[in-house]
């Protein structure tokens, strides 16, 4: 179906992909939604791979431009936005689903499926953009179907090669240490707000509303903007309706429980994580109540989050689940694909140490390093943020 909107031509597509690539019987449907300046639909594609896991690509729309980085991508590219396999308009992941079934939904499978999409619209090589999650997408594409891409831009999301998920999650923790440091500089007046919680609440959605809860609203530390966001959120009074709507919606698993149940295994790299952010948490995070979290799951949020009760059993076997490889250093000492990342030097998320590790392996691939802005800075300057990246890969 084709659409004229706003200065935009958007092409809707729907693709049917095998459920499990290496043995192919049940499938399931890909979304996909071409975007094009109506002077540019021959242009050559750009693939936008969202983060998450488990968040569908972001809508399109001209007056104002959104995403930020569009008008940019649109003045070389028509940009097809996929629903990551079980997001949006894609089959989506029912509650109860098996560890078997959510074993289909990492980075292997995405990129399997860019390549059904690819060969079903008759594309011989494309590019891509990956954002967080999107990044490790892109990591992987590198390593399974190089010959498939003219150029990969990543941004916030160089994943670490050859580093196990303790290291990892230990590096973020150290982050967010720091992350706190400079929030409660700035608004020192919260942390008596977060160790003089009221108990016995309870959220918009009848969930308990706990400090432990709470305390997994640091993920905003992450982004531009986000210290302020989260005190206007611990400003409110606590027993008001807009606290407990806004603490809700900081993680929205009732709308995305993917993300929860998968996350983890965005780092097993050949291994199992067996709840690792949980087991490496250092002490001081373990007593010192006020201190926030970031990006890490724990398996309590499945007995506290109504929306992932459905997922318990089938998350606990996935922590213990030992995942295939998503990387292939040998693939990529060999890359020809031009290969341009923006690397954040205060990520907590994706730590920045690492993301150099890997660019310094990876044949060819230059990085950005800034610390000019956090996780979000493809969300808050795209068209500046996309324009370095297409000149870095350019060779400019």
């Amino acid at each position: 179906m084709m659409i004229r909107t706003q200065g935009l031509v958007l092409v809707e597509h729907e693709f049917e992909v095998p459920l499990d690539h290496a043995n192919p019987g049940a499938t399931i449907t890909v979304f996909a939604r071409e975007v094009a300046d109506p002077a540019g639909l021959d242009r050559p594609y750009l693939v936008y791979l969202q983060g998450g896991p488990g968040f569908e690509a972001p809508r399109p729309t001209r007056h104002p431009t959104s995403p930020s980085w569009l008008d940019t991508a649109l003045s070389r590219y028509r940009v097809l936005m996929l629903d990551q396999r079980g997001t949006g308009r894609s089959t989506p992941v029912e509650p109860g689903a098996t560890a078997d079934h959510l074993t289909h939904f990492r980075a292997d499978s995405i990129v399997r499926d860019a390549e059904v999409v690819r060969e079903a619209l008759g594309v011989d090589r494309w590019s891509i953009l990956g954002q967080s999650f999107g990044g490790f997408c892109a990591m992987t594409y590198l390593s399974l179907a190089p010959h498939s891409l003219a150029a990969a831009y990543i941004t916030g999301g160089v994943p670490p090669l050859g580093r196990g998920p303790d290291e990892i999650y230990a590096a973020t923790y150290d982050r967010m240490r720091e992350a706190n440091r400079r929030y409660y500089d700035r608004y020192p007046a919260d942390r008596d707000r977060v160790r003089n919680l009221p108990t016995g609440l309870t959220l918009a959605d009848g969930d308990p509303l706990t400090v432990r809860r709470l305390r997994t609203a640091g993920g905003h530390l992450g982004m531009d903007g986000g210290a302020e966001h989260l005190h206007y959120l611990l400003e409110l009074p606590p027993r008001s309706p807009a606290f407990r709507h806004d603490l809700l919606q900081s993680l929205p698993f009732a709308r995305n429980p993917l993300y929860a149940v998968i996350h983890e295994a965005c780092y097993a790299d050949g291994t199992a994580t067996r709840w690792s952010a949980d087991r490496v948490m250092p002490q001081d995070f373990r007593d010192d109540e006020t201190l926030f979290t970031g990006e890490h799951l724990f398996p309590w949020m499945l007995d506290e989050y109504a929306a992932l009760n459905p997922f318990t059993e089938a998350a606990n076997q996935l922590a213990d689940h030992e995942w295939p490889a998503l990387y292939d250093p040998e693939v990529l000492r060999r890359n020809e694909v031009p290969v341009a990342a923006s690397v954040y030097v205060d990520d907590p998320f994706v730590t920045s140490g690492f993301s150099m590790e890997t660019v310094a392996q990876v044949r060819g691939m230059r990085a950005w390093l800034t610390n000019e802005y956090l996780h979000n800075g493809l969300r808050v300057d795209g068209d500046r943020v996309l324009g370095h990246l297409m000149d870095l890969a350019d060779g400019r």
